[in-house]
């Protein structure tokens, strides 16, 4: 069952501008290296993301959000456990944010 990982960030403001878009571009570049264990092809179905420019006010100092679906909750498990691509966006990214929130859901289970 199609899988969505929601992601939100609070990078930290000490951060240029470059900085942002290349965290921004490596976190959307997962969707490219990170490459299934059995097929060797990519598995990420989609991914989008970027700069938060809600007027609602309530993001909670949360800066950016991404998207990410995977066609199974056993391809996001791999994702966020063991993928290598995946590992290595969070050890060269984590001391980049002061903060990160998850929310994943399979279509259509309420």
């Amino acid at each position: 069952m199609p899988t969505v990982h929601i992601v939100l960030f609070k990078l930290k403001s000490s951060l240029s501008d470059s900085e942002k878009k290349e965290f921004c571009d490596d976190m959307l570049g997962l969707k490219a290296t990170c490459i299934h264990p059995t097929s060797k092809e990519p598995y990420i179905v989609s991914a989008s993301g970027g700069v938060d420019n809600s007027p609602e006010g309530a993001q909670g100092g949360f800066t950016h959000g991404f998207v990410v679906e995977f066609a199974s909750s056993e391809d996001r498990d791999y994702y966020v456990a063991k993928d290598p691509a995946h590992q290595a966006f969070v050890k060269k990214n984590s001391p980049r944010f002061d903060d990160v929130r998850v929310v994943d859901y399979e279509k259509g289970v309420y």
